[in-house]
Parts: C-alpha cells; sequence; structure tokens
C-alpha cells in the first residue's frame, strides 16, 4: 500500500540526496572545497532528516484516519494448556476494553474479534505481539510459579477495494462446522478454508451460519493478512524501527503481566504499572496511552 500525501517529500528527499553524492563528487576532484562542501552537506542531510520524520508523523496519522474497525487474531504460545488460558483471559480483556470504548465486538472466528468503531484500529494497533504471563497455574500443586505467553495480532479491516485479489489465485475448501452454531451449521460444509497461492496465506472462518457468510469473512481476514505483509516491507524498506512500534511482528515479546507481584510491563517503553488486578478487566487507556505518547517522542528525536 502506498501514502500518496507523502509522494512530493519522497521526491524531494530523493533530490536532495543527488545533491549530496553531487557535493561528495566535488570533494574528490577538488579537496580544497572541502570545508564548504562539509558544511552544505551538514545543512542538506539535516534537511532529509526533517524530511523523513515528517513523513513518519504524517503516515502515522494517515493510517489513523483510513483504518476504523480492526481485527484481533489471538494465538496461544509455549506453555500447554496454560498458554490456552492465558490467550483466553486475553480475549476477554480485550473484550471489556472494547466495550468500554463504546466498541462494538463481533467474533469472527474461533480466536478471532472484529473491534468495530471510529478509531478502533488507532486504539488496538499497539498490542500486536507476544504477551508473556508469570503466575502459579491453579493445577500447580507446589506453588511454582509458571511462564507462559499467548500472542495478538492487529490488523485493520481492509476495504475490498484497496487490496485487488484475484480469484485466480484463491484455493477454497469446504467442511463441516463443528461446534455451536445450531443444527444447521453441523449439517451443511459452512465451515471454510481459504489459501492464497501467491503468498501460501491460509485463513479458515467457522463461525457464521452460512457458507457465504464465511467466505466474505475468510476474505476480510485474508486482506487484512496481504495487508500486514505490505506494511512489514514498507518499514523494512525504510528503515525506519521507530515507525513499527504500532504493527510490531507477531513474534515480538512486547509485555509481561507478572501475576505474583500485581504488576504489567511493557518492553517498549519501557514502563510498569502495579495495578495488574485492573488491566485484566479491560482498564487499558492509560497503558495505551502511554506508548502514544513515546512513539511521537521518538519520531521527533
Amino acid at each position: 500500500m502506498s501514502y500518496d500525501s507523502t509522494q512530493h517529500l519522497h521526491d524531494y528527499i530523493s533530490q536532495l540526496e543527488t545533491k549530496l553524492a553531487e557535493l561528495h563528487s566535488i570533494v574528490e576532484s577538488d579537496p580544497d572545497m572541502q570545508p564548504l562542501v562539509e558544511e552544505e552537506s551538514n545543512t542538506i542531510q539535516k534537511q532529509i532528516s526533517e524530511l523523513k520524520n515528517t513523513i513518519d508523523s504524517i503516515e502515522s496519522e494517515v493510517k489513523e484516519i483510513v483504518h476504523e474497525n480492526c481485527i484481533l487474531e489471538f494465538r496461544p504460545g509455549a506453555g500447554g494448556d496454560e498458554a490456552k488460558l492465558w490467550m483466553e483471559e486475553m480475549m476477554g480483556m480485550y473484550t471489556r476494553y472494547a466495550q468500554l470504548k463504546k466498541f462494538k465486538v463481533e467474533p469472527l472466528d474461533t480466536a478471532v474479534l472484529k473491534i468495530i468503531g471510529k478509531k478502533a484500529w488507532a486504539t488496538f494497533r499497539f498490542e500486536s505481539g507476544v504477551h508473556r504471563v508469570q503466575r502459579v497455574p491453579e493445577t500447580e500443586s507446589s506453588g511454582r510459579i509458571h511462564t507462559s505467553t499467548a500472542s495478538v495480532a492487529v490488523i485493520p479491516e481492509i476495504p475490498a477495494t484497496d487490496i485487488e485479489i484475484r480469484e485466480e489465485d484463491l484455493s477454497w475448501q469446504f467442511a463441516r462446522a463443528g461446534g455451536a452454531g445450531g443444527q444447521n451449521v453441523n449439517k451443511v460444509n459452512t465451515a471454510v478454508y481459504l489459501t492464497h497461492q501467491p503468498s501460501g496465506i491460509m485463513v479458515h472462518a467457522r463461525q457464521e451460519r452460512s457458507q457465504e457468510q464465511n467466505r466474505q469473512v475468510a476474505l476480510t481476514l485474508l486482506r487484512g493478512r496481504l495487508w500486514e505483509l505490505e506494511e512489514e516491507k514498507r518499514l523494512k524498506e525504510i528503515g525506519n524501527a521507530r515507525s513499527a512500534i504500532g504493527s510490531a511482528a507477531r513474534a515480538e515479546k512486547i509485555r509481561t503481566y507478572n501475576f505474583p507481584q500485581n504488576r504489567l510491563t511493557d518492553h517498549r517503553i519501557p514502563q510498569s504499572w502495579h495495578d495488574l488486578d485492573k488491566r485484566l478487566v479491560g482498564d487499558l487507556d492509560d497503558v495505551i496511552e502511554a506508548l502514544k505518547v513515546w512513539e511521537k517522542e521518538e519520531a521527533a528525536a
């Protein structure tokens, strides 16, 4: 995906970089020009740095404006049954937070939630990554503290017009959906398994009662995954690690929830809050606001 609102700034940076290369050529041919060239080079490099900061700021604002709804995909990590339990608790935490923010929460599939509302993406975009929990499981008779993980990927809901998906690139499979959902779900092939052949991305949907509804859910999930791939490429190309805070990699450890110490720690800032019990019932506003402040300070540095 491109950000047309910053294209002219990228073009100007290219012009400045060309001028820098020309200045270096002048010094190579006439070393006596070094003092004058060095002064002008420093001025140009400062301009380039300021322009890049401006681009980061604009693109961050554009992402918040363009994307409204978002999708949260949860996965258990290391820790067996405790990791699965932690994943479910995380889903509950974010559901309660979304409801406190007056967003609508819609289950799309097992461990997949859609958050609907103005600025839902801007609110949740800092939550992608691995969330680690340290506590004594209820099944632990010796009182030993266990460490488990679960991850969440936060992806904006991408309109069908924003990402082209060719039908010939798609492989569809259908099956009976198990679990709750009524007799119709279990008798008809309503579950959908979709593979995007060029990227290898696979998604499935089985929450809805009709095959067509699940097809649309699968396409929504696929568009989000394709956006995620493009965003990762964009961040890598601009080489700006600061821009990645709002779209952290799924495998990046971002936060620890320490039950014995009643403490939540965000490792990106880093900062801790010693009222974990409040956070688990959806009180996350100040944590997310702290991340927004940190991001702005990093962009201005």
